[in-house]
């Protein structure tokens, strides 16, 4: 089973913001104890979003975390690809997702079937195949 983290859902984790930090570590325990052998995966996308705030605030602490984060060598990379961006646009389309959603959809429906999807967003339940966990 392959975790699929969101930006939200990396910011709930990585900022600790109260009470969404609690909610991530909890759907994180149920997870490896449902799979033990979860691997994370996360897009190009997520990495630009977790990073902008603390750049934007000089916060090197956070800045830190996140790249820390990041550079997991077990962490699997979703790379925007020619069909990652097609799948996107014909979700976009479909459900009227936001362009960075819809591309986070993309990513996620683009490791198979066997994958979670950790969000704090809720526009992602209507997306078919998508293995959404809410985190809200």
């Amino acid at each position: 089973m392959i975790a699929f983290l969101d930006a939200s859902a990396l910011i709930y984790l990585i900022e600790g913001a109260p009470p969404f930090a609690h909610r991530v570590q909890t759907e994180f325990r149920k997870m490896y104890a449902d799979y033990p052998n979860l691997t994370l995966a996360v897009s190009r996308l997520s990495w630009l979003e977790c990073r902008i705030h603390p750049m934007r605030h000089q916060d090197a602490l956070t800045l830190r975390a996140f790249d820390d984060f990041f550079n997991h060598t077990d962490l699997i990379w979703v790379e925007l690809t020619r069909e990652v961006v097609e799948m996107a646009t014909n979700l976009r389309v479909k459900h009227s997702l936001r362009t960075p959603d819809a591309l986070q959809a993309s990513c996620c429906l683009h490791l198979g079937s066997q994958h979670l999807f950790l969000t704090g967003d809720k526009d992602y339940q209507h997306v078919q195949g998508l293995n959404v966990r809410l985190l809200t």
